[in-house]
């Protein structure tokens, strides 16, 4: 069997792909270089906003032939061999005739000769020869903003460096005295050891880039060690001529563009290196300095009856049992040794959609949130985002992962760690909501998963907004630097707890983490095949914007701890579902999905090889005519390389057969493939909504099919996040319609109620595939009939809505041992407490004064439109086992208690 060629993505390319050249074709990270508006100097182009005009393109790089000094010739010819250089440049400076001055962050001699290197690779103006007329005075064309002690080494005390702005000023005055001067200024960021890719070495990890200003020697070892791994970024230019045109005396002049310079280069230091965590003792003393700290360490003294030192000391560890302890050379070691790991185990990662988060993410609080689906979620992101020069967020993991060892890596890997309940503890909670608000006040950006805990059904989870609230809370205590949500969808192609998920749906307790566990499962895990992943950056949600919309009364001020305003909550909730939209609209539909959608749909899973692709190319159809959104991506292979593919990887199974192959799944496999059909449920949503409707029905017209669709969509919004009003849904049911009867799925014979439309008769290709669409959403529909029936059958404000959830849950599980086996999401509770929870909030039910669900007649005709959707001995079956809470048999046990629910990260 051939195996199935590595996916293709033309527009961006997978994460082992080599990096790029710096004339890559349009289309590349960071082609799109703006100009910044007002004293901020503007950033580099794969910083930049994407929200500028872009510049026209550069012209070709012009021929530069000037003779180089020759103690630049003597010293850069041992250092070429050790140099290789990744040079990202602004096609504005190649395309301005005005003199170009080059500035550095720091004065040394490597860095005048990488400079000197990287302009002749660029074909831009030497640096080592004067502008004409040398208004600098050093015959030269850079200057740096800091310069190193006579200390040559940095082996002795005292100062190592010192401000060093002498040829600005000259350069200033220069264009004070000469009009017709007009000198562009290109900031030049030099990193030796952190390119946008992994080290080629573990040794040359202690010598990569950081926060330190070391000394020449080190410099030396670093540049032999990591030099073939250097990034060179020439920033968009800033002309020196309307910085003088402002007016302000020489000095203030030097001192402004001299601070402007260095907010510049730090800020592209923190996205490429990491942010500067040397300072973690200090964040400790902010941390527990903090006001609402204070309060509640005294309150903790006063309720243990303690002294205040006790309570602090309590309170300092609290903050050292939850702070990460970013460390670089950790992230960089964890890179170098992740990529084999990924070769090993994956067929690639692809990326999608990260260049515009590049270009928007400057200048934001940027917090990730990615749907949660296994442990590997963490360390694929961080590695993703360090592969591609963007610094490792800090996570928001579960206390469950602190194990010996493996907590210490995570933890210098960015994780910061929380109990699973806050409850009854209001002094470990005052710690950790003021660490999280400093975190986002510095500016570190932040992942967590606001569904709480991996999904072990493949469906998005509702949030939990704690997280989301912690966040709000800190910028609206100090709203100065906005907030950037980042939704990720990460998709894969087979799960590592595939078998741990099993247990669990079949009724086993979730196994706790164990360092031994993790020991033991390593060699399984190298020695298999898990396909590819997918991970797919969807549309950013600006925090300001959804405040603006939903907090009117908000004027931008702070807000304090002790003051929760009333629209607080609600935004919370809203900021929330529209995450998870979002997340849901980035879906990556891969060969696994289409084949779980496809199998999954008949009684034995398990279909003809003719009918199988038949089946996925209607799918892709689907996709592609009636497109979800933008930011969703389908695997471009044909249905046969889909089908080797499932067989390569063991998901599928094939049964020769003299009338031709049976491919099918079978057992536990079955069961994992119902996990990957509902990664990409959401999607189908419309044409399942049409399926079903016709597997009772020869025909129906086109209102009816939309009215009865705007009646339900609001249950299927909330389960499955969907970004559509009811309207925009009737309108995609109007597309997808047009795509069946070009498919023959379906004929319009009558021009009545819309357009009388009608299938097949009998049991033909059609008909199969109208069937196979329809299988998706049939059993949402069946748990939104048990509901009505249960509650219809116990009366009005006969139960509550726990009891009401519990009785649901036990008649869908009698349904699937009864009858055809369900998927495992069929009886899940949370599933029947969303709809409850929807069917209150169209106040089609409410509680009593006895805490009650009570209804009226409306509910019932609400119910009528199920004989649409449901068989008649369907319908019949659900109502004869929906149980009465008044008769207590054997077959309806006693209801236990529900525990109550966690707050925080659980995995």
């Amino acid at each position: 069997m051939a195996p199935m060629p590595d996916r293709q993505t033309p527009a961006q390319a997978g994460l082992f792909d080599a990096p790029r050249a710096p004339d890559a074709p349009p289309g590349d990270a960071g082609e799109t270089p703006v100009q910044a508006e007002g004293p901020a100097l503007p950033l580099p182009d794969f910083l930049a906003d994407d929200t500028a005009t872009p510049p026209p393109a550069a012209p070709p790089p012009r021929a530069v032939k000037v003779r180089v000094p020759l103690w630049a010739r003597m010293l850069g010819r041992p250092l070429h061999p050790w140099l290789k250089l990744d040079i990202q440049t602004d096609p504005q400076i190649a395309g301005d005739p005005r003199p170009v001055c080059y500035v550095l962050e720091d004065y040394g001699l490597s860095n005048a000769l990488i400079l000197q290197r990287a302009c002749r690779e660029a074909g831009l103006p030497p640096p080592l020869q004067p502008i004409a007329g040398d208004p600098l005075g050093r015959k030269r064309a850079y200057v740096a903003l800091s310069r190193r002690h006579a200390n040559a080494l940095g082996l002795l005390p005292g100062a190592e460096h010192k401000t060093h702005s002498g040829s600005l000023a000259r350069l200033l005055a220069a264009h004070g005295a000469d009009p017709a001067l007009d000198v562009q200024l290109v900031p030049v960021s030099i990193f030796v050891g952190q390119a946008p890719k992994r080290s080629s070495g573990w040794f040359s990890v202690l010598f990569s880039e950081n926060w330190t200003l070391v000394g020449r020697f080190r410099r030396l070892l670093a540049i032999l060690l990591n030099g073939r791994d250097t990034l060179v970024q020439f920033s968009t230019p800033i002309s020196v001529r309307d910085t003088v045109a402002e007016g302000l005396e020489p000095e203030r002049t030097v001192r402004k563009l001299s601070r402007v310079l260095r907010t510049h280069f730090r800020r592209v230091r923190e996205v490429v290196i990491g942010p500067d965590l040397s300072t973690r003792r200090m964040l400790a003393d902010q941390v527990l300095s903090a006001p609402l700290v204070k309060d509640a360490i005294a309150d903790q003294a006063k309720r243990d009856n303690s002294k205040p030192e006790e309570a602090w000391k309590k309170a300092n560890a609290y903050f050292w049992e939850i702070a990460a302890d970013y460390s670089n050379t950790v992230v960089r070691s964890a890179s170098f040794l992740l990529t084999s790991v990924w070769n090993r185990i994956y067929r690639g990662v692809l990326v999608h959609h990260l260049d515009q988060f590049k270009q928007e993410a400057p200048g934001h609080e940027v917090v990730y949130v990615p749907s949660h689906r296994s442990h590997m979620d963490y360390l694929l992101l961080s590695y993703l985002l360090y592969g591609h020069g963007i610094v490792a967020p800090h996570i928001f993991a579960g206390i469950n992962l602190n194990l010996p060892v493996v907590g210490t890596v995570l933890r210098k890997g960015g994780a910061f760690f929380a109990r699973r309940s806050f409850k009854g503890n209001a002094l470990y909670s005052a710690v950790f909501r003021e660490y999280m608000a400093q975190l986002v006040a510095g500016g570190y950006s932040i992942e967590y998963f606001i569904e709480g805990g991996r999904s072990r059904t493949g469906r998005l989870l509702q949030p939990k907004g704690g997280s989301l609230a912690m966040t709000m809370r800190a910028y609206l205590r100090q709203p100065t630097r906005p907030v950037l949500f980042q939704p990720v969808y990460i998709g894969y192609e087979k799960l590592m707890e595939g078998g741990s998920y099993l247990d669990e749906l079949s009724g086993k307790p979730k196994e706790k983490e164990s360092i031994w566990q993790l020991l033991t499962g390593i060699p399984k895990v190298l020695r298999s095949n898990y396909g590819q992943v997918v991970v797919n950056f969807g549309e950013r949600i600006r925090l300001d914007q959804i405040l603006a919309e939903h907090a009117p009364d908000w004027d931008g001020s702070p807000i304090p701890d002790d003051e929760k305003p009333a629209w607080f909550a609600r935004t919370v909730d809203v900021l929330a579902q529209k995450i998870q939209v979002n997340v849901n609209r980035a879906a990556d539909v891969n060969p696994i999905n289409l084949l779980a959608l496809a199998l999954l749909s008949t009684p034995k899973h398990a279909m003809g090889e003719a009918d199988l692709r038949a089946q996925i190319t209607l799918s892709k159809t689907l996709l592609a005519d009636v497109p979800y959104s933008d930011w969703v991506t389908v695997t471009p292979h044909t249905p046969e390389q889909i089908i080797a593919h499932g067989e390569e990887i063991g998901l599928i199974e094939r049964t020769r057969h003299p009338l031709g192959d049976v491919l099918g799944v079978s057992g536990d496999n079955a069961v994992l493939l119902s996990y990957f059909r509902n990664n990409v449920l959401h999607l189908f949503t419309a044409s399942s909504w049409i399926a079903v409707c016709f597997q009772n029905n020869r025909r129906m017209g086109r209102r009816q099919l939309q009215q009865i669709g705007r009646t339900l969509y609001p249950f299927l919004q909330a389960e499955l996040f969907l970004p559509w009003d009811e309207d925009a849904f009737a309108e995609r049911i109007d597309n997808t319609i047009e795509v069946f009867v070009r498919e023959g799925l379906l004929e319009q014979v009558s021009s009545e109620d819309g357009g009388i439309l009608q299938r097949n008769a009998g049991q033909s290709d059609e008909v199969f595939r109208l069937r196979a669409l329809g299988h998706t959403l049939q059993q949402a529909f069946e748990r939104y009939y048990i509901a009505i029936a249960v509650l219809v059958k116990n009366g009005s404000g006969m139960l509550g809505a726990g009891e009401l959830e519990s009785l649901c849950h036990l008649t869908a599980q009698r349904l699937s041992l009864l009858y055809a086996p369900a998927a495992p999401e069929f009886f899940d509770k949370s599933l029947f407490r969303g709809f409850i929870q929807k069917l209150r909030e169209l106040k089609l039910v409410w509680p009593d004064e006895n805490g009650k669900l009570a209804f009226d007649d409306r509910l019932k005709a609400w119910a009528k439109d199920a004989r649409v959707v449901l068989g008649r001995e369907l319908r019949h079956t659900i109502e004869k086992i929906s149980p009465n809470s008044a008769r207590t048999t054997g077959e309806i046990p006693a209801l236990p208690p529900e525990p109550p629910a966690a707050p925080a990260q659980d995995d």
